[in-house]
């Protein structure tokens, strides 16, 4: 964990911490894509959240495309430990696309919260901010891991602790 900007000290890690690791996938495919030209290593994700804490799950929130298999992406992601959910994209009738997770993993998170010490959102997306700040008021630590060029100033603010995540959790393409 890194200092946060208020000059808060990171708070000591306890292996006997309880924690729940909830992942946008779609904002962290998207973060890297755009910001590094690569893909998220989600075993090295996993394995720096947890910090040999007692892992009680970890969730992949996923929206598929028709046009996209994904099969083996779904496959080393359970494989890695990750549970899915997962949603088909919308198409409306305009023509757009809607598909996002973002009040399915706050209500994962807050029906989970009595049971884990840590709550670890794996998105720099600024809406879930009040999901950090209710967890936060009953008494929930949460940890925010995203791209810092992705993140909103909102979310790391309201976390209890932010880590930004850096090139060891990126796969670079062997292609040019």
């Amino acid at each position: 964990m890194q200092k946060r900007d208020d000059g808060k000290h990171t708070q000591k890690i306890l292996t006997s911490q309880r924690v729940g690791v909830f992942v946008d996938v779609q904002n962290m495919f998207y973060s890297a894509r755009y910001l590094y030209q690569a893909k998220v290593n989600f075993a090295t994700l996993l394995e720096d959240i947890t910090k040999g804490r007692e892992l009680i799950r970890a969730l992949a929130y996923v929206v598929q495309s028709p046009d996209i298999d994904q099969t083996g992406f779904l496959t080393a992601l359970k494989g890695i430990g990750y549970e899915i959910r997962s949603k088909e994209l919308r198409k409306r009738a305009d023509g757009s696309a809607k598909g996002d997770w973002d009040m399915g993993l706050a209500i994962d998170a807050i029906s989970m919260q009595e049971r884990l010490d840590v709550i670890c959102i794996v998105s720099g997306d600024g809406d879930f901010v009040d999901l950090v700040n209710m967890l936060r008021a009953n008494g929930v630590k949460v940890e925010v891991y995203s791209f810092p060029g992705s993140t909103s100033d909102l979310i790391i603010e309201a976390a209890t602790e932010y880590s930004p995540l850096s090139e060891r959790h990126l796969i670079r393409s062997e292609r040019g």
